[in-house]
């Protein structure tokens, strides 16, 4: 009776120790860990991953692209931008588009008030901060919606625009060596806040006011994790692991979102020398209390008012690929294969 008692006790422990084994996730952020990635640390915090069953890694990336860590396997899942994913593809890398979490761009053109610079057209002649690798896409869009060309073409013998390219930090350029330098809403508008430059004494040209919203923060992973049928020994599909992984990381961006103080102590716990903002006289707390209010716009915007956050809208889609069709960067239309709504579906149960 006594030997039963025992071996139905070691089932029990067996039992409760296979259910707390959780599967091994490596998402891989755009870049250093802030309040843009607020969802994601809060549903790591709060525990949303681990109920489904998920141990998910978050690795900061800084500046490299995460289309290649996910591409060659060293991450599982990614977050980038639209542009980076289609040019990705174009290139032959196999990676799928499985939620669209910022569903405004927060690009923009900042310059001082007394540059007059207060419409696209005002650009003409001028100087033009952008970053490289692919970031510097919105502001040449613009400047070619309003007929000009920067100097970063070099079929244009005579640009309308001189593009100078900088690193991530305003100050570097900013306002001595540029009439108007790119900004996200998020981190270099505070910094340049912080640099001596108050709100009003700027003029900001927010991109998505102009019909150039090519959107940014989205979660990606390759055809080769949808594709598996046991990942990571599971016993379930990549699909069903992305699946999981989507509707905590919805769960978290929403809760970010409704509690936004609570959000912003967590990134505090997660990143460090970054989180005051490079070039910015501000201290942690408040640029990343800056960060977090922005981000919440570009999140609760679009789909997501609606409650179908983390919903890419086709029609917005079409527009992002005709807009890269248009500025050359892409050749033709992307193959059906780069966005994935499966995933999405699954996870949210809505269609």
């Amino acid at each position: 009776m006594k030997k039963i008692a025992f071996l139905t006790a070691l089932a029990l422990v067996a039992s409760s120790a296979s259910a707390q084994k959780l599967t091994p996730v490596k998402l891989q952020l755009k870049w250093f860990p802030q309040a843009q990635f607020a969802g994601f640390f809060v549903a790591q915090a709060k525990g949303f991953y681990k109920a489904e069953g998920l141990d998910v890694q978050l690795l900061p990336i800084g500046d490299q692209s995460p289309i290649q860590t996910v591409a060659t396997g060293t991450a599982d899942f990614g977050t980038t931008w639209i542009t980076d994913l289609l040019t990705a593809r174009q290139q032959g890398i196999p990676v799928v588009h499985i939620a669209q979490l910022f569903q405004k761009s927060g690009f923009t053109l900042v310059s001082l008030k007394t540059n007059n610079i207060t419409k696209p057209e005002d650009l003409k002649g001028k100087r033009i901060g952008v970053w490289p690798s692919g970031n510097e896409y919105p502001a040449v869009a613009l400047l070619k919606k309003y007929n000009m060309t920067t100097s970063l073409d070099s079929t244009a013998s005579n640009p309308s625009v001189q593009a100078v390219t900088y690193p991530f930090d305003p100050s570097i350029v900013f306002p001595d060596k540029v009439d108007a330098v790119s900004a996200m809403t998020y981190n270099e508008v505070d910094q340049i806040v912080g640099l001596g430059y108050p709100l009003d004494k700027l003029n900001i040209m927010h991109t998505s006011d102009y019909g150039i919203n090519l959107l940014e923060d989205l979660m990606f992973t390759s055809e080769k994790v949808l594709a598996d049928k046991n990942f990571r020994g599971s016993g379930l599909t990549g699909k069903q692991i992305a699946a999981k992984l989507v509707r905590a990381t919805i769960k978290g961006w929403n809760y970010a979102v409704r509690n936004q103080k609570e959000a912003v102590g967590i990134v505090l716990v997660n990143c460090g020398n970054t989180c005051k903002g490079s070039g910015s006289r501000s201290s942690a707390l408040s640029h990343q209390t800056w960060q977090m209010a922005e981000i919440a716009k570009l999140y609760n915007a679009g789909p997501t008012l609606k409650g179908r956050a983390g919903y890419l809208d086709p029609a917005v889609y079409k527009q992002n690929v005709a807009l890269l069709k248009s500025l050359g960067i892409l050749k033709a239309d992307p193959s059906p294969a780069a966005v994935d709504y499966s995933v999405w579906q699954a996870a949210t149960g809505l269609k």
